[in-house]
């Protein structure tokens, strides 16, 4: 299997983002329900809309934070299972 990376990612409101993988898979996925279930200051932030937009796609994946404060595993993330 190749190697699975996201091409494109766009804030859909609510927390939630529609990622598209590099297989063409498209898919929206909840990050607000992981942050509330895992709540944790590095987290908390991106409950504010206008920092949550705020990602990037680094190396494949999405990203918040200068640092990376925030990521996950690229096939949760396809799997939509956060």
């Amino acid at each position: 299997m190749e190697r699975l990376f996201i091409t494109k990612a766009e804030n859909m409101g609510n927390l939630t983002v529609s990622l598209t993988f590099s297989d063409n898979t498209v898919r929206t996925v909840d990050i607000g329900g992981f942050i509330r279930r895992h709540p944790h200051p590095q987290y908390n932030k991106y409950l504010d809309p206008r920092k949550f937009s705020r990602f990037t796609i680094d190396n494949g994946n999405i990203v918040w934070g200068k640092n990376s404060d925030m990521i996950f595993p690229v096939e949760h993330l396809y799997a939509g299972t956060l």
